[in-house]
């Protein structure tokens, strides 16, 4: 494990940190807070939104249904948020930008995660798609009627760009994986560029590397908790066995519970031990002397070792194999996926079933303008609604 550096309490913000009394503002002017930042007030407004409420009961991995103490979307952006403000302070950038990204990086996940995604994806295909990013974008920039004299929450610039390029560029050279955009990016883009060429400000990779560091380890301690593997099982994992290893030698009377929980969070803190010594010597190299320069760097300043990239890869695959593939995780998963789709086509051939306040949003049956109108509100939907739903509008005992 990597040794710990001496404490780091930044006084001020790095030159290169975003600084909300400079930031590039709102698509709707707003009076300021007399008592918050313009990021604080991000953060605030995430929180208070309905979408964010609903994360309590969507999938990480398993359903609300399964057990009450396996991770939700709502406990996963909360973890999330705790690291990215920890690497933040470290780091001398602006604490209150990272949380708001972190808090708001899930709220366009459907019911029954990647599994009622995909289910969009394929209803959506002759419709533009789904990509839970860009539903982030439209559920805080329309989708969220809180306010008299805009829609969604009109965050600041920098939340929004953080937003949507949680995953690096999504156009020209520098691009992962290009494709077309979803369309509410194009849309909103129009109105308020967010430079979609290049990588996101400092705050915002913390963030996405934030939830890597997140998801990987507690989904170690899910997956062990619901008996979908073992201990034994990761013993040549590098890294994480490793950390088991180490627990039950320093520990060999701790029992499994105490072990799981000791291991992981070892491994969260040599993560993002990892992540700072490795930023810092790209800060040295680099020498950003603002947000800006990091944009433009054309490659990330927040970043991995290669070797911690490589234990990163490994544990992704681990679990990719043992956890997410696990029969009795497809299982659940492949209902999910019906139950999405069942409701798409029904609503989307019907729109007479759909609430009063969706359906004046709709202009006839099977059109693209009520394919959209449908995914929005069922993007929206908890697990629990979504099965309650399911069963009123098909069981013909159950009242409507």
């Amino acid at each position: 494990m990597t040794a710990a550096p001496p404490p780091f309490r930044p006084s001020a913000l790095a030159a290169y940190a975003s600084r909300a009394e400079a930031s590039r503002g709102r698509l709707h002017p707003e009076p300021e807070s007399s008592t918050r930042t313009p990021f604080q007030r991000d953060r605030d407004r995430i929180i208070h939104s309905a979408a964010f409420r609903r994360l309590q009961y969507k999938t990480q991995v398993f359903v609300y249904h399964e057990g009450d103490n396996f991770r939700t979307r709502l406990t996963h952006s909360l973890e999330v948020s705790q690291i990215a403000r920890s690497i933040s302070r470290v780091l001398g950038l602006d604490e209150d930008l990272a949380e708001s990204l972190a808090l708001a990086h899930d709220l366009g996940h459907t019911p029954f995660g990647h599994a009622g995604e995909d289910a969009l994806k394929d209803v959506l295909a002759e419709y533009g798609g789904f990509d839970h990013n860009a539903q982030s974008l439209r559920i805080v920039t329309k989708l969220e009627h809180r306010y008299v004299e805009f829609e969604g929450l009109n965050l600041t610039w920098e939340t929004l760009e953080g937003l949507v390029k949680h995953n690096g560029p999504l156009t020209g050279p520098l691009a992962q994986n290009p494709k077309p955009l979803a369309g509410a990016i194009t849309e909103y883009a129009a109105r308020h560029d967010l430079e979609l060429d290049t990588y996101a400000g400092p705050e915002a990779q913390v963030a996405a590397l934030s939830d890597d560091i997140a998801y990987n380890n507690h989904d170690i301690d899910d997956g062990l908790r619901a008996g979908l593997f073992t201990i034994a099982d990761m013993k040549d994992l590098p890294f994480v066995g490793e950390a088991f290893h180490a627990v039950a030698k320093e520990y060999p009377d701790a029992d499994q519970s105490q072990t799981v929980h000791e291991a992981v969070r070892r491994m969260i803190g040599a993560m993002i031990l990892d992540l700072i010594a490795e930023t810092r010597r790209r800060i040295a190299a680099a020498d950003p002397r603002s947000p800006e320069e990091v944009r433009g760097l054309g490659r990330p300043l927040v970043a991995f070792s290669e070797s911690m990239r490589a234990n990163d890869a490994a544990l992704k695959a681990f679990l990719f194999a043992n956890m997410y593939r696990h029969f009795t995780v497809n299982r659940m998963t492949s209902k999910g996926r019906r139950v999405i789709k069942d409701l798409f086509h029904l609503l989307h051939a019907e729109p007479e079933c759909l609430p009063p306040e969706w359906r004046r949003l709709t202009d006839g049956r099977n059109t693209a303008k009520t394919a959209r109108v449908v995914a929005d509100y069922i993007a929206g939907m908890t697990d629990r609604f979504a099965l309650d739903e399911h069963r009123r509008l098909f069981d013909l005992q159950e009242k409507p």
